[in-house]
């Protein structure tokens, strides 16, 4: 509690706990009316001569740090933090203490962990997540405190205090999008404590690893908080070397006006395994080579970075009310150029030896984007009409300048190889050249607003609704422009059954919408020097979802179950640059299924984390694909849409045998799939187990040792039409931390 002398006081209070005053309930800011009253209380004038404005008092409750529990308490994936129960769709949070648990540093493990999440390897090396079968955009639907994330950089964990996965259409809180769900980090804020924390990893495949995590109380109300990376490991020849540091500075924290300023900076510099070449057996997948071999050359790059910075507001209201605006400007930027290997003609499995030659071709891109954003979001509880309301309204704004050569490779052969000769060494010299960059600028204004009425003590009833106008343009070199506009409306209703305080009941409908102008590969297509993008209108989706949320073994864990109901309208379902003679729009598809969360402690020692999507239903309703002569080729309707498996999921458990030692394992599992666009093909089902233990030396400090694939499984992990990326080979990784 921070305390000044005042007459009067203002309590931070629960989302659910009646306000201490309706004098003021009918002030619902929204668009620039939000902005205004968050500005203005940022610059209120001065009071006159001989006024002496009230002092405040302050109650402040502080969460359990997600350092350590599996289970969250609240979240943000809703806008505002709220409780897991209010929320009528499927949210699963990976907490910093599941993260550090197996040590998922890479984004990518932690999406790996997601039930229902899946991966398209894509041409130019960024990965196409999946979701329920449904495109994140190329990590177009991934958020960083709720604000959006370019897609372009390699993400790390270092700085996530969490990570929310809200499952099923999203677009009434989040925009254009997120049909299957959103995917949110979220970053470490400065605490009212002095806590520092060093850890430092040693790994197999060279790595060496060292965070810092450190937090300074700096004043009454006010702290400092620095999160650093040094990252490298040579990966046996896909390398990588990190640089991370994210400061954050916070004041006036718990009182009436609170602000922060952070600044965030990743930097990765390493060399790709951009694929490996399959064989096919009697329509079956077959891996075929060892997964730490790298077949690329000792040129070849991706290097990513992102920088931004993020100024922060949160006014609280005498009414209960809570007003925050966030500023954010950055800069993001991918270069690659990477090897497409291939075994040379005539490689068969009987065949294949150490002196089967690997041809090498060119994939290249260099990608800029500067993204600025300004989000304002209001909360507020209150009675009005003899009825308890939770309100959330906000708006939000940005624009993207980008540029794209997405054939950044330059010219020159590549030298061969062979399957006996992995890291060769060799290198293209010849020179890049200059970028022709095709430009990209794309703007949104989105206006939001959702209401939760208690109509009794134990139902409640949720509408929302938001629109946002889209606007974009597109120059390529050869002068050829194009824009694009959409405006949609997106609503939200559900209802919640809450009999008691450990148990919740909903029913929930919401829709989305993916424009085209917004995908790059569609806005920049040119068939016969036409842009497309113009004439394709927004992909339409909604999601039907009913499930409950229980607290179980004295609330020491949280279950949530929910069967879905998930379809997009006018859906992209073929690449238009292996479909230039058809139209972009297919038809529609669905993915009908359940969804099962766990989190928590079993017992004062055993503690669980599960997650498992099920999806026994999923078609290509309409599509305008003709089937092949052969029976092979693209995917038509009647077909299981492709990176939709009927199982996947994640278990992960840890039990303490002793005072001083903890025990853990799990799995990540995927049922057999098909690529995206390819019936003839299918990749095999595969689990991966991974083990932990930990020794705590004493109370501060504690020694980790994880192993990742024990059985060293060779499996495909993404894919692509011809060629997949090998989940990671078996690692090994010692982890040192202290805290202090």
């Amino acid at each position: 509690m921070t305390t000044h002398s005042a007459p009067r006081t203002f309590a931070l209070l629960p989302p659910d706990a009646a306000p201490p005053s309706v004098s003021d309930k009918a002030l619902i800011p929204l668009g620039a009316l939000m902005l205004l009253a968050s500005v203005g209380s940022w610059a209120q004038s001065a009071p006159g001569a001989g006024v002496q404005l009230p002092t405040v008092t302050v109650k402040e409750s502080v969460e359990i740090q997600n350092k350590d529990t599996l289970k969250p308490a609240t979240t943000t994936i809703g806008k505002g933090k709220q409780a897991l129960r209010d929320i009528p769709q499927s949210v699963t949070v990976f907490t910093e203490r599941l993260m550090a648990d197996r040590n998922q540093d890479d984004f990518r493990d932690v999406l790996r962990s997601t039930a229902g999440v899946t991966f398209q390897a894509g041409e130019t090396g960024e990965e196409d997540i999946r979701l329920r079968g449904f495109s994140l955009g190329q990590a177009g639907d991934i958020y960083v405190d709720g604000m959006k994330d370019a897609p372009l950089y390699e993400r790390d964990t270092f700085n996530n205090d969490s990570v929310e996965v809200l499952k099923g259409s999203a677009s009434m809180l989040f925009g254009k999008g997120s049909t299957g769900g959103v995917v949110n980090q979220v970053n470490k804020m400065p605490l009212l404590m002095d806590q520092q924390e060093i850890s430092y990893t040693l790994g197999t495949g060279q790595e060496s690893r060292l965070t810092g995590d450190f937090n300074f109380l700096t004043g009454e109300n006010a702290a400092f908080r620095l999160n650093a990376l040094v990252h490298d490991e040579k990966n046996y020849g896909a390398k990588q070397r990190k640089l991370g540091i994210a400061p954050t500075y916070s004041w006036g924290i718990g009182t009436r006006d609170e602000f922060s300023v952070g600044l965030y900076s990743l930097d990765i510099k390493g060399r790709p395994l951009y694929n490996h070449p399959w064989f096919i057996n009697d329509g079956k997948l077959v891996p075929s080579l060892p997964a730490r071999n790298y077949y690329g050359l000792a040129s070849d790059k991706l290097d990513t970075s992102a920088q931004y910075v993020t100024l922060a507001h949160t006014h609280r209201f005498d009414n209960n009310g809570e007003l925050k605006t966030r500023l954010r400007h950055g800069r993001y930027e991918r270069d690659l150029l990477a090897s497409a290997v291939r075994f040379a003609a005539g490689t068969t499995q009987d065949n294949i030896n150490d002196s089967t030659v690997i041809t090498r071709s060119p994939k290249g891109r260099l990608g800029i984007s500067e993204l600025t954003q300004l989000q304002s979001d209001y909360t507020n509880t209150f009675d009005w009409g003899g009825r308890k309301h939770a309100l959330i309204a906000g708006v939000d704004l940005y624009h993207d300048a980008a540029k794209r050569d997405q054939r950044y490779t330059g010219t020159g052969n590549m030298p061969d190889t062979t399957v006996g000769t992995p890291d060769d060494g060799a290198v293209r010299p010849t020179p890049r050249g200059e970028p022709t960059f095709n430009t990209f600028n794309a703007s949104n204004v989105g206006l939001y607003a959702q209401d939760t009425v208690s109509v009794t003590d134990t139902v409640k009833l949720l509408g929302g609704l938001r629109y946002d106008y889209f606007k974009a343009s597109y120059h390529t070199p050869a002068a050829l422009s194009n824009e694009r506009s959409d405006g949609l409306w997106s609503p939200r209703v559900g209802i919640i059954y809450q009999p008691n305080n450990s148990s919740s009941y909903y029913a929930s409908y919401g829709t989305s919408y993916n424009t085209s102008g917004d995908t790059y590969q569609f806005g920049l297509s040119i068939n016969n020097s036409t842009a497309r993008a113009s004439n394709t209108p927004p992909e339409k989706s909604r999601n039907f979802e009913i499930g409950g949320k229980f607290d179980l073994w004295g609330k020491r864990a949280l279950l949530g179950v929910a069967a879905f109901y998930s379809e997009k309208y006018n859906e992209r379902n073929t690449d238009p640059d292996s479909a230039a003679a058809q139209e972009l729009l297919s038809g529609k598809r669905h993915a009908a299924g359940m969804e099962f969360n766990l989190a928590g402690r079993i017992t004062p020692k055993w503690e669980v984390f599960f997650n498992h999507t099920w999806i026994p239903s999923a078609r290509i309703d309409e599509s305008n694909v003709a089937l092949a002569a052969s029976g092979g080729g693209a995917q038509v309707k009647g077909d299981r849409p492709g990176l939709t498996p009927r199982h996947s999921g994640s278990l992960w458990t840890t039990y303490a045998v002793a005072p001083q030692w903890r025990l853990g394992v799990g799995v990540n599992y995927r049922g057999e799939q098909n690529p995206d666009g390819q019936r003839s093909v299918t990749a095999g089902s595969f689990a991966v187990m991974d083990a932990m233990v930990e020794y705590t030396v004493n109370d501060k400090t504690s020694l980790k040792l994880n192993v990742t694939n024990l059985t060293n499984k060779l499996y495909a992990d993404t894919l692509y039409r011809g060629f997949y990326a090998p989940g990671a080979a078996r690692a090994a990784q010692l982890t040192l931390k202290t805290r202090f």
